[in-house]
């Protein structure tokens, strides 16, 4: 699977998608990844992304493709 996506019409690499979850800077990003989940302000595709917002840390960030929504989990 490729490594970018289109997230609310804009072409995003792993890390780009990360800072958009986290509204700063991130060390590192996994792959993006499909979300068996639908936006619950939209309806639209969610995708996920593993990464480390600092040293100590590992988050999954969820992003819906068509809208501004976003959640994390620690």
């Amino acid at each position: 699977m490729a490594d970018n996506r289109v997230v609310q019409g804009r072409m995003v690499t792993p890390k780009k998608l990360a800072e958009l979850i986290e509204g700063e800077s991130v060390m590192d990003a996994e792959a993006i990844e499909d979300a068996d989940r639908e936006c619950p302000d939209c309806g639209g595709d969610v995708v996920s992304v593993g990464y480390m917002p600092s040293v100590t840390a590992f988050v999954t960030g969820y992003k819906c493709q068509d809208c501004d929504w976003s959640e994390r989990e620690d």
